[in-house]
């Protein structure tokens, strides 16, 4: 599992680190600073009370941990929870619940939609966060089918479905009356020469065309133009109230409000998603590594689903940065794999890894 790590590798003696650990998942669990007597209930160091609380001064200096007064226990800060989530390693979602899982999914229709929200809905469920979950999208949208349907004596609508199961009607008022048995053969001659094809691959080729194809090529792709034009489509978005009910944003009002204006204005997935994010794997982008100013009082896990180089969808949890790291990044890697496969056959392609999806798991 790959992770984005922004600082690079950071080195702390075994001591330092297990102290560190013990406050950052103490913190995570409890909301509240973690004193040095917690720290050796929670791992049998076999070291005083003093030598910890050394410890805890030096890991302030360094800027992992905050105190409150120098008698306080110690709060992670971003370079804490960075090392935290460096050393967790590979962090598997539980079985029994990969099966639930499963079942869920088998009981909901086979549509695109109803599968993207339900991945929300668990996600958020399962970590106590706000989840959202994208559709997936190509470079370019892709031609796969298409219908005429006769309204009048000239006037018909365009039915395009694209790849991945997006359909876009249009009307169109051709130049002169046209049948349906016309409109159905029209329909098929440019689905069979226009498969799998973009808007701009469609443009070039060079195809002999009867005057109402053309005007049915036209029409489908300016339909194909505005689709590629569309950045961002509308995420489904569950488990605000989950974050919205953590101590730190019932403490602060601000910081709820800034979470909150950004699900209503539609901005949360534009802002939390970094551009040069690519790759495979869990990324994990903590506090004030985020390049959104809106969003550097939270920590973001961003996975993708989909087939690499084709078609891919953004799945990610956000929360703040006392979040349960593990938990939430087994989930979201365990969700991608999911849709990645249900994706994979949606497009009529082999689903990748060695998921089992079947209904009797």
């Amino acid at each position: 599992m790959k992770r984005l790590l922004i600082e690079g590798a950071i080195m702390l003696s075994p001591r330092a680190e297990t102290i560190l650990k013990s406050i950052v998942g103490q913190y995570i669990v409890k909301a509240a600073p973690v004193p040095s007597h917690s720290i050796t209930k929670d791992y049998e160091l076999g070291l005083s009370a003093a030598t910890i609380r050394n410890e805890m001064v030096q890991l302030e200096q360094e800027g992992y941990i905050t105190r409150p007064h120098p008698s306080a226990g110690g709060i992670p800060l971003d370079k804490g929870y960075r090392c935290y989530v460096t050393s967790l390693g590979d962090v598997k979602f539980p079985q029994d619940e990969q099966r639930m899982v499963s079942h869920l999914f088998h009981q909901v229709e086979q549509e695109l939609d109803v599968w993207l929200n339900l991945a929300a809905t668990l996600i958020a469920q399962k970590v106590q966060n706000t989840a959202l979950v994208s559709m997936p999208t190509t470079e370019a949208c892709q031609f796969k089918h298409l219908e005429l349907v006769s309204l009048q004596d000239s006037l018909a609508l365009i039915v395009l479905v694209l790849r991945g199961a997006k359909v876009k009607q249009q009307l169109i008022t051709f130049d002169r009356a046209v049948t349906q048995p016309e409109l159905t053969v029209i329909a098929n001659r440019l689905s069979d020469i226009y498969s799998g094809l973009t808007s701009n691959r469609i443009l070039v080729k060079n195809a002999e065309l009867s005057t109402t194809e053309q005007q049915t090529t036209d029409c489908l792709t300016k339909l194909m133009e505005v689709e590629d034009s569309r950045e961002y489509e509308e995420p489904f978005i569950n488990g605000l109230h989950f974050t919205l009910n953590q101590p730190e944003l019932t403490q602060n009002h601000w910081l709820a409000q800034t979470l909150t204006e950004l699900v209503e204005q539609r901005n949360l997935l534009r802002n939390i998603v970094p551009g040069q994010l690519t790759g495979k794997g869990v990324h994990v982008i903590i506090g004030k590594e985020n390049e959104s100013e809106a969003i550097r009082d939270y920590s973001v896990v961003i996975g993708h689903y989909g087939m690499a180089g084709e078609v891919t969808g953004t799945v990610c949890v956000v929360g703040p940065t006392r979040m349960p790291y593990a938990r939430t990044i087994a989930t979201v890697d365990y969700l991608t794999m999911v849709l990645g496969e249900l994706v994979a056959k949606l497009y009529g392609e082999e689903p990748p890894g060695n998921l089992n999806l079947e209904a009797n798991n």
